[in-house]
């Protein structure tokens, strides 16, 4: 009796620890496919390949396990370069692509990750089948033999069709096939640079009958149903290249808001040519207008200006192109420059000395360009004395020189060059330079007070320069303590006044900035500058800036506000707030970079949101911290075994697991709210779910959905409940789903519905094996045999089995055939390390009578294997025992159950939770098999086999 209270004592603590062990994992995962694939292939045991038509849509789903539930993510990699989805992903268990393009095929990866371990990662390529019509191009060729007694004309038919897979070309001239050899004037062959892209069908020196309709036809073999194509040429005597001719001269120069036409005819070619227009600036303006061969554009403007080119095409010989070069005339960007006498040390402009101005505008077309002078409104001709020249365009482009030699004081006065353009129709440009006394160079200075200037970040601030002389330049502002551009973006900014603003200024600007003159409307003289120091002060940058704190009543609380950069760096004080009540306050210690609240003992009053400002001269720095007692999420867990169920032919139900977050962070947890709706209503039902005792970490918790309408799905919602509240919800679907699709890497059945997971009888066997439950079996003819529940102890679950009563016979074999499974890589080359499957399933064979049940395995195109692969014969008592084999297929399988009659009635033999998983088997069954029985909050094989490894040692003892 004291062993026995000791066994059920030890029993009961081995239960609740592995309730307690968790069921936390990493992730796993596996990619299926569906959508419009042709074909899905093992490569070499090593890739997947999925094959699927350009236009058709792929569908590929990444299927997980672990907990808590992995996070997935899809990326691509390879395909084309300029496919967009190469720089996203897609955060979904299923990634479509509709009508899906050539350079969308590429290697695609589903990650899975969850944070327990390294994130799980499969991929499959995606390769994108298409055929576009071929085109047939014409050369010919022709050569003189010597003294010139004949010449042969030589004429190559090429066929191109872009292709995945490769194509293969066969030619045809009318109704006639043309095979290599089929005829003396015929050649068919492959040009070794092609690689067999393409197909040539050479005709030497032109017969009569020669000239015909020849038809290519391109093909892929029909593979993923994509029809052959064709494309004919008529060949005639006539046949020749494009020849055009372009109806304008070249160049083009207009004005700007002129309407352009371009017009190009074609001189000759058979067939007739195709014309079409193309321009150097990548693509034709969007206003223009193409009707035939002629391209209008209405109203162009310089931007339009370039090359426009006709292109004249009818696959014979090389297409025709001739172009023309629009021009577009501008004038802009002028300005001016006076040089001082170069031979003098200093810069001043002086009587007796020599003084140039310099005059530059940007023209088009430049030679059109012409300048002329004024002095005070009145034409200036080039003397002794005004030496007016041009700059070789070579060395400045658009410049005019006036060098007065001998300066005279009846030379001081206003100076203007004019620049225009020779054709007109252009307003002119005209430039003032003043020459007098007062003409002076420039000088730069810093006004005091203003280096260095010191902003807040955000505000907006003026660096200034004074900028003196006559005429005033510009003023180019630069960085001048490192190579970094300037708040516009670019490396230099200009400014008329000397004034550089920059609106919102921030930290980053910090440092020395250089003004300094330019040669533009200016002196041509060394640049003279100055630098300006900036100084942006900008309040402390703190961690955390936001941070949730979660925690129970009567414990302690630390919060922590880090100092992580200031400008200035000395921080001044510290205050620490709840909900705008001051809590505690001080001058910071200037040894740390860091403050800190504590709460000795939370109470209901200590929760709400706390900060920290940390305060120098331009501002505060904010932490936030959010104190409350707030429940952590539940983590549904989505790998229960077999969670949906069915008691009723019009309804299902669901059994509901999973585990808390963090469990012990807050106050204990008394129940959850539970929320369920269906799907696409609006209302809520809700009940609370108590819980009794703590919460482990890792501890499953299950509770069971009923009353579901078939096959509608639900969407469910679980709430913690603390002293606090209502804690973080975590919200899922709830699906039902028919019986399971068996080319999945994993298959179950319990027989639960009427389809029997598309199990099928043998019609070549003797009688048949029967779905029963065991509350509604008739034991009235063979006691003492057959299960008293299914294989989980329950009385409404079904279960197959064999009746063995009469008119059965001795030997009298119901064999139960699976569904095809489609796991077996297809390899061209054969299967040398054929994958292993572990086929499983609960057996039932109790009574005098029991015969015999074998498991055979059955490939496709063989016929079923004549050894079983597990077999087993007689009485095996009152219970369930469950059966492990592995299997080898080579191919696409079945896996066929075969039940024989023994000498008598008592022989019902039964089978229930048939499995199928990828790898050997790892575990054989233990000979005494009722664990079940014992542990109902086991989730693992593993933890069965701790419990058992518990009873056993009692047992021994």
């Amino acid at each position: 009796m004291d062993l026995m209270v000791v066994f059920w004592g030890l029993l009961a603590l081995a239960a609740e620890g592995i309730r307690c062990q968790g069921v936390y994992a990493p992730p796993t995962v596996r990619i299926i496919h569906s959508g419009h694939a042709c074909n899905v292939e093992e490569e070499r045991h090593t890739e997947r390949v999925y094959t699927i038509r350009e236009g058709e849509t792929l569908e590929l789903t990444c299927l997980v396990t672990g907990h808590p539930r992995p996070q997935i993510r899809w990326t691509k990699t390879a395909g084309s370069v300029s496919d967009r989805f190469q720089d996203s992903s897609v955060f979904n268990e299923t990634l479509v692509i509709a009508k899906i393009l050539r350079n969308q095929g590429g290697r695609y990866y589903c990650k899975a990750e969850n944070g327990l371990g390294s994130p799980a990662i499969k991929s499959i390529r995606v390769d994108v089948y298409y055929l576009d019509d071929p085109v047939v191009t014409v050369h010919q060729s022709i050569g003189e033999a010597k003294e010139q007694f004949y010449y042969e004309r030589t004429v190559f038919l090429r066929c191109v069709a872009n292709s995945n897979p490769p194509v293969r070309y066969s030619w045809h001239r009318g109704r006639e096939v043309l095979t290599q050899g089929s005829d003396k004037g015929v050649e068919i062959y492959e040009p070794f640079f092609t690689q067999g892209e393409t197909k040539i069908l050479k005709l030497k020196n032109l017969r009569p009958q020669d000239y015909a309709n020849y038809s290519c036809i391109a093909s892929v073999r029909n593979v993923c149903g994509i029809p052959d194509r064709s494309v004919i040429f008529r060949l005639t005597n006539k046949t020749a290249s494009p020849s055009i001719k372009l109806l304008v001269e070249d160049p083009i120069v207009v004005n700007p808001g002129q309407t352009v036409s371009l017009v190009c005819i074609t001189t000759g070619g058979e067939p007739p040519p195709i014309l079409t227009w193309v321009s150097s600036n990548d693509s034709l303006p969007q206003r223009s207008v193409v009707k035939g061969g002629t391209l209008t554009l209405p109203a162009i403007t310089s931007e339009e200006a370039g090359i426009y080119s006709c292109v004249a095409s009818n696959n014979v010989g090389n297409p025709a192109k001739k172009s023309t070069t629009i021009v577009v005339r501008a004038l802009k960007k002028g300005r001016f420059w006076i040089t001082p006498d170069p031979y003098h040390n200093d810069d001043n402009i002086q009587i007796g000395r020599e003084v140039k101005i310099s005059c530059q505008v940007e023209a088009t077309p430049p030679e059109e360009l012409i300048f002329s002078w004024l002095k005070n409104g009145r034409a200036l001709r080039s003397s002794e004395r005004m030496v007016i020249t041009q700059t070789d365009p070579d060395i400045s482009p658009g410049t005019t020189n006036l060098d007065i030699i001998d300066l005279k004081f009846t030379d001081f006065g206003t100076y203007t060059c004019v620049a225009a353009l020779k054709g007109g129709g252009i307003p002119e440009i005209s430039i003032d330079v003043n020459i007098s006394s007062t003409t002076v160079p420039p000088s730069l200075t810093v006004p005091r007070g203003k280096s260095p200037l010191v902003a807040r970040e955000g505000d907006t601030v003026e660096l200034e320069c004074l900028v003196s002389g006559k005429p005033k330049p510009i003023i180019l502002w630069s960085r001048a303590d490192k190579e970094a551009p300037m708040p516009d973006g670019s490396m230099q900014m200009e400014s008329y006044d000397g004034v550089l603003r920059i609106v919102n200024v921030s930290r980053e600007m910090t440092g020395s900035y250089r003004c300094q003159t330019s040669q533009y409307n200016g002196f041509n003289v060394k640049p003279r500058e100055a630098v300006v120091e900036l100084m942006v002060q900008y309040p402390p940058t703190v961690e955390p800036v936001h941070m949730e704190v979660r925690q129970g009543l009567g414990r302690p609380v630390v919060m922590t506000c880090r100092v992580l950069r200031a400008h200035p760096s000395r921080v001044l004080r510290f205050e620490w707030l709840l909900s705008n009540r001051l809590l505690h306050a001080g001058a910071f210690d200037p040894q740390k970079d860091e403050t800190e609240y504590t709460i000795r003992n939370l109470n209901r009053e200590g929760w709400g949101e706390y900060t920290c400002n940390v305060i120098n001269e331009a501002g505060a720095g904010k932490c936030t911290f959010q104190v409350t007692g707030k429940a952590y999420p539940p983590e549904f867990y989505y790998d229960t075994y077999s969670p949906l169920w069915q008691d009723r032919p019009r309804v299902y139900g669901f059994k509901l697991q999973w585990t808390q977050m963090n469990p012990n962070a807050v106050d204990r947890i008394v129940a959850y709210r539970l929320g369920i709706r269906q799907m696409g209503l609006q209302r809520w039902w809700e009940q609370e779910i108590t819980e009794e005792g703590n919460i482990g970490k890792g501890e499953l918790m299950t509770h069971n959905l009923t009353e579901l309408i078939k096959p509608e799905s639900y969407e469910v919602r679980l709430t913690p409940i603390t002293r606090f509240g209502e804690g973080d919800s975590t919200v899922r679907i709830v699906t039902y789903s028919a019986p399971i699709n068996p080319h999945l890497r994993e298959f179950h059945c319990s027989f639960e519905e009427e389809p029997i997971c598309m199990f099928t009888q043998d019609k070549n066997d003797d009688f048949d094996w029967t779905r029963h439950s065991a509350a509604t079996r008739d034991t009235k003819y063979t006691p003492n045999t057959g299960p008293s529940a299914d294989r989980t102890g329950s009385k409404q679950g079904f279960y197959m089995y064999i009746e063995t009563s009469r008119p059965r016979k001795e030997g009298d074999q119901a064999r139960l055939i699976s569904p095809l499974f489609n796991v077996a890589p297809k390899n061209p080359y054969g299967i040398n390390n054929p994958p292993a499957y572990c086929f499983g399933f609960f057996y039932h064979m109790y009574g005098k009578h029991i015969g015999t049940l074998n498991a055979l395995l059955k490939q496709k195109g063989q016929m079923t294997s004549e050894a079983p692969v597990w077999s087993l014969s007689g009485n095996q008592g009152d219970r369930w025992k469950q059966a492990k084999v592995s299997i080898h297929p080579t191919s696409s399988f079945q896996v066929v159950l075969e039940g024989v009659r023994g000498p008598g009635i008592e022989g019902d033999i039964a089978i229930d939770d048939i499995t199928l998983e990828e790898g050997e088997c790892r575990d054989p069954p233990p000979k005494w098999d009722e664990r079940i029985s014992y542990c109902s909050v086991c989730t693992t094989l593993e933890q069965y086999d701790i419990l058992c490894s518990i009873v056993a040692t009692v047992l021994v003892k």
